[in-house]
């Protein structure tokens, strides 16, 4: 072995292996067999899953197990997780995250998909949800007749609330069909009347707990319709109370539980009967307050002077309708005089703003400008002139005629160019003189 290679330990190696398995596949879905499976006393899970070519270990700790839901040997499964190592023993194992029985993969998609879209329609809104009744006097029981729940549901509502009137409507609740008949049992219930039955304040639709598969009538777009359709409220009973149906979402009010729905129907009677004698107490009380109150005021108008002197006790009021008619009258008119001040200001002040009023103004407003303006002009005008005529005579002083006059003169060759050097000249050219009066042409010798 040469000395570059490196040696690695045997958990260096798992490490690496494990990092591998981790990176490479990550998180998956896995279907198969559970066979060897183990339930410790931590709460964690320990089996194998198998199909007919293969096996893998796997763990699911407490923490992922879902409540309610029993891995035993034999049970086909679809499982998701995480491949990792464990490098005490090496051997790689897949950390499972979540458990579904095979075939409820689809099911719990179609569930998403129609909990979404009737979300969006907002039939799951609260502004839609009918108030349940506090005291109803008859409730229907939607359900089997030979269930378990049934019978939950009567011995509590016969029990807390005897006085209530329970009528069933049997329907079958596992099987093909479970949602046909309990959409038809609603539209008979809410036409009771027609069908001569007594009109129910409340429904219930129960039965007990099951897989999703047993459950799925109840997660049915045609029956989540039909509920909301109802006229009278409606409680969803439907399973345990880990159990959810598009039913739950889109009634009136979900109770977990076939009996806790009986239960938040029919109070306890001894509740009501506390709450009875503490209102007749309060209520007593408050008459006893009231009557004596009322007897104070018979025996103060027994011994006043209203029973004695009524003439009295009449001409003071007569007097003070006097005093009212006077201090009306007087009221008036000080309010008539502040209506008339109120009136002429307000006179004055659309004299003042009148339109002819404001176009006279403004009309001398304009001639007064215009006179301002026109003296103005003319005040430049002088102005300009005399500058102007300065400066003419400023120009008549020093330009050209007048310094010819006193005697100068100036010269340019015969092409017009000024002539300043006598160096710019030769003999032959042609010169020109300008004087005062004339020009005078002359050779350069």
């Amino acid at each position: 072995m040469e000395s570059s290679e490196q040696v690695l330990s045997v958990t260096q190696l798992t490490r690496e292996i494990r990092e591998v398995l981790e990176g490479r596949i990550g998180s998956v879905w896995v279907e198969g067999e559970i066979s060897n499976h183990r339930l410790q006393t931590s709460g964690h899970q320990y089996f194998t899953l198998k199909d007919a070519g293969s096996q893998v270990s796997c763990v699911m700790f407490r923490g992922a197990a879902r409540a309610g839901m029993r891995l035993t040997d034999g049970a086909q499964v679809q499982v998701f997780g995480t491949i990792s190592v464990y490098e005490p023993r090496g051997q790689y194992q897949l950390v499972v995250r979540q458990v579904q029985m095979k075939g409820q993969g689809s099911l719990q998609a179609r569930f998403e998909a129609l909990k979404r879209k009737l979300y969006d329609e907002g039939l799951f809104d609260e502004e839609h949800k009918q108030p349940i009744p506090k005291f109803p006097r008859v409730v229907a029981l939607v359900t089997s007749p030979t269930g378990a729940a049934i019978q939950d549901m009567l011995n509590i509502l016969t029990r807390r609330a005897p006085w209530l009137r329970v009528m069933v409507y049997p329907v079958r609740v596992q099987g093909a069909g479970v949602e046909k008949e309990t959409i038809a049992a609603l539209r008979v219930l809410n036409d009771a009347t027609y069908h001569g039955l007594p009109e129910p304040d409340t429904i219930v639709i129960g039965r007990g707990g099951g897989s999703i598969e047993d459950l799925w009538a109840y997660n049915e777009e045609s029956l989540a319709r039909a509920i909301f359709e109802s006229r009278i409220p409606v409680i969803s009973a439907v399973g345990h109370e880990i159990d959810f149906t598009i039913a739950d979402f889109v009634a009136d009010l979900r109770a977990p539980t076939p009996s806790a729905a009986a239960e938040l129907l029919a109070p306890d009677l001894s509740e009501l009967r506390r709450f009875f004698d503490t209102a007749a107490s309060r209520l007593q009380s408050r008459v006893e307050t009231i009557l004596g109150h009322h007897e104070q005021v018979l025996d103060l108008t027994a011994k006043g002077a209203l029973l004695h002197e009524p003439q009295r006790f009449l001409e003071q009021a007569e007097q003070h309708m006097d005093d009212l008619a006077t201090q009306l009258s007087s009221g008036a008119r000080e309010q008539l005089r502040a209506l008339e001040d109120r009136l002429v200001e307000s006179h004055q002040i659309l004299t003042q703003h009148h339109p002819r009023v404001r176009i006279n103004e403004s009309a001398h407003q304009m001639e007064i400008q215009a006179t301002r303006l026109r003296q103005t002009l003319e005040h430049r005008l002088v102005r300009l002139e005399d500058r102007l005529a300065a400066r003419t005579d400023l120009l008549r002083h020093i330009g050209p005629e007048s310094i010819l006059a006193r005697g100068f003169s100036y010269t340019v060759t015969a092409d017009g160019q000024s002539l300043r050097h006598a160096k710019n000249v030769k003999a032959g050219d042609e010169l020109i003189t300008r004087l005062h009066e004339g020009t005078v042409r002359s050779v350069v010798e």
